[in-house]
């Protein structure tokens, strides 16, 4: 293990949020720059004419900003969409979106040439990987006797590579896949975070995403080792780390059903009231148990189901008639043989489905490939059964299907879409602008079909996180992504060598 300082944290992420990461004054010289970890960046004439154009003050309390100009894409039937409108801010919140805003005094961000957009939510990955990195491209989830590459999930990520995680592995693991996310566009993530051998691993993962600026739902999940302390260590953290309602942090409570004591994960989340989230993958075996929680009235709408592959007609219809939730990973069901993600199962019961990235180590973590490939599968699916003469077929899933997908149902499934998952009055600015003069874009035709169906991140043009500027115009704000790079490396090095795992980039 790192060595810890007197807070308990590894070294790397002790002392106080100012000596940690401060901010400096924008000027006009090329040695003006943004400080992250005490290190400035070294393109710092570059971030210095990005930075100066930045208006100052976004999401303070009582600080006014319009969003000028943009198409609008609310995701809320009762504000709708605008071919050209603003968004008005007060501090964190949104207060009006209409054409022609005014306020006196209010910062501007001209958003002409953008959609403007609710932020992606992303309700389940595992960000403790970011290290792994498609190292598992070829993978597939467990060993079952089938044909499959040298390398499988549960064998090699998680009782091999997460075995050997010490907490400033976990934190910079954490706080680079958030801000890789943050960059994408994506404001929200559940973060399941399967890592905590002991409490100081779990207060690392929470530093981290404190220290990466985005709303997080922190997923207490399971850990291994005599210092592991899950699911008792629950009680602590939450009244450590998440006392209050009003912070960009929340937590919930991992009960995978595989696992040897869930009932306990399960009672002590829901006494604490935390919504309780887990795997449901046939290919563990899991179908079972599931069978027998259903027929035993133990589902509720605090449950959030991922992946939901293999399980009964009798257990979905139960899931669904408790109104519980299910997240969904559409390349990763497909890669890893899950099984065939059941994006029609869900939307024949009425449930309304998030999407999610899973697991870095296999496919990207970017919202636009989850939305093409939820939008591609169903079509397919529904396209073949019209080709072969079937009636009466359900709805073709749309580009703004699976936009609501990714930003309005996360929100429902977290639990948060009171502070977040459109743009509507009351609700906090998590928002994101999107380039649509990019060359891969322009000229714009339909703003629901340009960002499912030809966007990626490099679409994205700057991104709020509770009315504070994340990113702005291309760049990250306050983040050096060369310090950091260079940490998550030596967190691969590392790992790959305490894991016994030879370091091949050819490997066949």
């Amino acid at each position: 293990m790192c060595k810890l300082c007197d807070e308990g944290k590894p070294q790397l992420i002790c002392g106080s949020r100012r000596d940690f990461i401060k901010t400096a004054a924008i000027a006009g010289t090329a040695t003006a720059a943004s400080t992250v970890l005490g290190v400035t960046s070294v393109n710092a004439a570059e971030t210095a004419a990005t930075m100066s154009s930045m208006p100052k003050d976004v999401g303070k309390t009582g600080r006014k900003t319009i969003i000028k100009g943009g198409a609008i894409l609310s995701m809320d039937d009762k504000v709708g969409n605008f071919e050209k409108a603003d968004v008005l801010l007060d501090g964190k919140k949104i207060i009006a979106i209409g054409p022609n805003l005014e306020a006196a005094d209010a910062a501007i961000i001209d958003a002409e040439g953008m959609i403007v957009m609710p932020g992606f939510i992303d309700t389940h990955h595992h960000q403790f990987e970011t290290a792994l990195r498609s190292f598992l491209a070829d993978g597939i989830l467990v060993n079952d006797g089938q044909p499959h590459s040298a390398y499988n999930y549960y064998e090699t990520i998680l009782q091999k590579f997460s075995m050997v995680y010490r907490p400033s592995d976990v934190y910079i693991n954490e706080l680079f896949g958030s801000i890789a996310q943050l960059d994408a566009g994506v404001t929200t993530v559940m973060d399941v975070s399967q890592i905590h051998h002991s409490p100081e691993h779990s207060d690392a993962v929470i530093s981290a995403l404190k220290d990466a600026g985005r709303r997080a739902v922190f997923g207490y999940f399971e850990g291994w080792g005599d210092d592991a302390k899950y699911p008792d260590d629950a009680a602590r953290i939450k009244t450590e780390h998440f006392a209050s309602d009003d912070q960009l942090l929340s937590m919930v409570m991992g009960g995978e059903i595989y696992l040897p004591g869930y009932e306990k994960a399960w009672k002590v989340g829901r006494d604490l009231g935390m919504p309780i989230a887990l795997h449901v993958v046939g290919t563990f075996g899991m179908a079972g148990t599931f069978d027998e929680l259903a027929k035993a009235g133990e589902f509720g709408d605090d449950n959030i189901f991922i992946h939901m592959t293999g399980m009964s007609d009798m257990a979905w219809k139960i899931a669904a008639d408790a109104g519980a939730h299910v997240s969904l990973s559409v390349p990763i069901e497909m890669t890893m043989r899950h099984g065939m993600p059941p994006i029609q199962k869900a939307l024949d019961l009425g449930m309304q489905p998030s999407l999610s990235s899973d697991v870095e180590c296999t496919m990207t973590a970017d919202p636009f490939t989850q939305m093409r490939s939820a939008m591609t599968l169903q079509r397919a699916f529904i396209n073949e059964r019209a080709l072969s003469g079937e009636e009466d077929l359900p709805e073709l899933v749309t580009s703004n299907d699976v936009i609501r997908f990714a930003t309005l149902e996360g929100a429902k499934g977290l639990k948060l879409d009171g502070k977040t998952g459109s743009l509507t009055p009351g609700k906090e600015a998590d928002i994101v602008l999107l380039d649509a003069n990019a060359i891969n874009v322009t000229p714009l035709n339909h703003v629901p079909g340009a960002v499912a169906t030809l966007m990626d991140r490099s679409n994205v043009d700057s991104v709020l996180v509770a009315g504070k500027i994340r990113k702005w115009r291309g760049t990250m704000v306050n983040v050096d992504l060369d310090k950091l790079r260079t940490e998550l490396t030596a967190s691969r090095d590392y790992l790959f060598e305490a894991a016994g795992i030879k370091q091949d980039l050819f490997r066949k």
